[in-house]
């Protein structure tokens, strides 16, 4: 009787761990490490099953069932898959007899499990891998031209217009679109099949990038000298500004849907080592779009003018089109049409409603709304606010409010225009030797982003040795160390002097090493934790959030927008970033029920459990 309850109960729970657990009162079944062939099938998918005797079953919606498991691999070639009779046994409802026991031994015998090596080069081996590369090939062509118009624009409207505050208008309204529709792109994204919303979000951008550059170069052609007022009720600018808008929320929804969407899919849930390479290698590219996007405008500056360039980007703009388009099939076809499932049913009625114009702005209440208690019920709920805090940090962070603090604290004296030339230089001399000079501003913004690519590399690390979680609690915690270093240091004296500005210059600068490796690693907490229905709906309201928190953060600095007030705006910073921290580890030292099944395979729980 004992074995018929053991097998009963294994029957009856596809889920109970047999490599670890074991039945009260019953012997030990010993397992042999499965077959190389049978490791590359459950490799690449686990099914669970139960047998259950003596029912009716529906068959009506099979078919719809059945496109479920349409994309699981086929078997290898020269695989066979062992059968292990245990079906007869368990649907008898009599008694074992005695002499049958070593029988049934035998049978659980030859269940086969992967070994701990087999699930270490499970964890780290992509579900698609040929995906993912041409996902990578997407991202870095996609990114490089938008990072390129990202460094165009400002610099055109900069020539155009002495004030910065044209270039602050764009900007503040593209951050104000992707607060207020955020929510509604990523609640269509989640209803609307993977490929065609991909093409047409890269139409609106390219679109919207083209009629921004044709605006600033008509602009420069025919615009005269105006006052800024005058200039901001420039129909042109109008158009502008409208552009940009849709531009930033479409470029933003882009990101949202292959980082939080499509990377997933492509390396797999059920495996972080290589969904955290993953992660990490979308982020060494965005920083590298980032060096090589600027420096490729620059260059095209130094040779041409300005309408010359700005014709050349449009160029690139008009061709860089077709090629997305063609490397997002070519993701899908690769990847066995993985892109392909719908996450959500009744699609096409819930589109249709989003996209109707006369509903608009209900839709985009009933979006934000909806958006709301999504986020705010999600099990990663607390990792996701740690980000968003993140971007209260804009004073301690390579940026222009560091720039303005690095130019006017003392660092550049100017010479009075009555001194004589000789006197001139030998103020400017003393000056460079007393403050800062301009080679070590562009060694602190190059460090910075040194750092950043280093973080990449060392998340990936920190994931396939302690898990995600620890390494994000030692991201948040790491920065928050360091940021508080570079506090003490300003307020302890004045940074004019070398080695205090060193120390808090190398403190920010080291701090990147923290707050890149969280942001790979919070990425994929929240991939682990948000479902495929949901991810953009979910991606977007974060994005959403946090596109608010800058808004707040720059509406701080220009309420105290003289550089006295830089100690007022570094310790908002540090306190975010703490904040971030505390609430990480806190969340991290009491987890719930929902937690530890959902990073059931973390080391952290595997250690608590043993």
């Amino acid at each position: 009787m004992g074995m018929v309850t053991a097998a009963a109960l294994l029957a009856s729970s596809p889920q109970t761990p047999l490599v670890r657990g074991y039945l009260p009162g019953l012997p030990r079944l010993r397992l042999r490490p499965a077959s190389p062939c049978v490791s590359a099938l459950r490799s690449n998918n686990f099914v669970q099953r139960c047998y259950i005797a003596n029912v009716e079953v529906d068959v009506s919606n099979v078919n719809k069932e059945e496109e479920a498991f349409d994309d699981h691999p086929s078997l290898p070639p020269g695989c066979s898959i062992p059968v292990v009779n245990i079906l007869g046994d368990v649907l008898d409802s009599s008694p074992f007899p005695p002499n049958d026991s070593a029988q049934h031994h035998a049978d659980f015998e030859e269940l086969p499990v992967l070994s701990e090596g087999e699930q270490q080069t499970l964890a780290a081996t992509p579900a698609h891998p040929a995906g993912l590369y041409a996902l990578y090939a997407s991202y870095l062509f996609g990114n490089l031209v938008e990072q390129l118009w990202n460094f165009a624009w400002p610099a055109a409207l900069a020539i155009l217009h002495p004030s910065l505050l044209p270039v602050a208008v764009v900007g503040f309204f593209g951050k104000l679109s992707v607060f207020l529709g955020a929510p509604i792109v990523g609640k269509l994204m989640d209803h609307f099949p993977r490929i065609p919303m991909y093409t047409g979000l890269n139409a609106v951008q390219v679109a919207t990038q083209l009629i921004s550059a044709a605006m600033v170069i008509y602009a420069l052609k025919n615009a005269g000298r105006t006052s800024t007022s005058a200039l901001l009720l420039r129909p042109w600018f109008i158009v502008l500004v409208i552009a940009g808008a849709i531009e930033r929320l479409a470029g933003l929804a882009l990101g949202v849907s292959m980082e939080r969407d499509w990377v997933v899919l492509l390396a797999g849930t059920n495996r972080p080592v290589a969904l955290a390479q993953a992660n990490a290698m979308l982020n060494r590219l965005d920083l590298l779009c980032e060096t090589v996007g600027a420096s490729v405008f620059g260059l095209l500056l130094t040779k041409y003018d300005i309408v010359t360039c700005l014709k050349i980007s449009s160029a690139l703009m008009i061709c860089s089109f077709p090629i997305l388009v063609m490397l997002g099939q070519l993701i899908n076809s690769v990847s066995c049409h993985a892109l392909d499932s719908s996450r959500t049913p009744s699609d096409e009625s819930i589109c249709a409603d989003l996209l109707d114009v006369r509903k608009i702005v209900q839709n985009g209440l009933s979006s934000i709304k909806h958006g709301w208690n999504e986020y705010k019920q999600q099990t990663v709920l607390p990792a996701s606010v740690a980000t968003v805090f993140l971007n209260f940090n804009v004073a301690l962070a390579p940026g222009a409010i560091m720039t303005a603090l690095l130019m006017h604290r003392g660092m550049f004296h100017f010479p009075s225009s009555n001194l004589s030339i000789s006197e001139k230089c030998l103020q400017i001399s003393n000056s460079c030797l007393t403050g800062i000079s301009p080679s070590i501003v562009g060694a602190f913004s190059g460090l910075c982003s040194v750092m950043g690519l280093v973080a990449t590399f060392i998340s990936s690390s920190l994931v396939k040795r302690v898990g995600i979680l620890k390494a994000g609690a030692a991201g948040l915690i790491f920065q928050a160390s360091l940021l508080s270093i570079a506090l003490t240091v300003y307020w302890a004296g004045p940074i004019s002097q070398r080695t205090p500005l060193l120390i808090f210059l190398a403190s920010i600068a080291l701090s990147r090493l923290g707050h890149m490796s969280y942001d790979v690693v919070g990425t994929q907490i929240i991939q682990t934790g948000v479902p495929a229905s949901k991810a953009n709906l979910i991606g977007g309201m974060e994005v959403s959030i946090a596109s608010l928190a800058e808004l707040v953060m720059l509406a701080m600095a220009i309420i105290a927008n003289d550089v006295s007030h830089f100690g007022f705006l570094a310790i908002l910073s540090v306190s975010s970033v703490a904040g971030a921290a505390w609430m990480f580890c806190r969340w991290l030292g009491n987890p719930t029920d929902e937690q530890r099944e959902l990073f059931i395979f973390d080391p952290h729980f595997q250690l608590q459990a043993t």
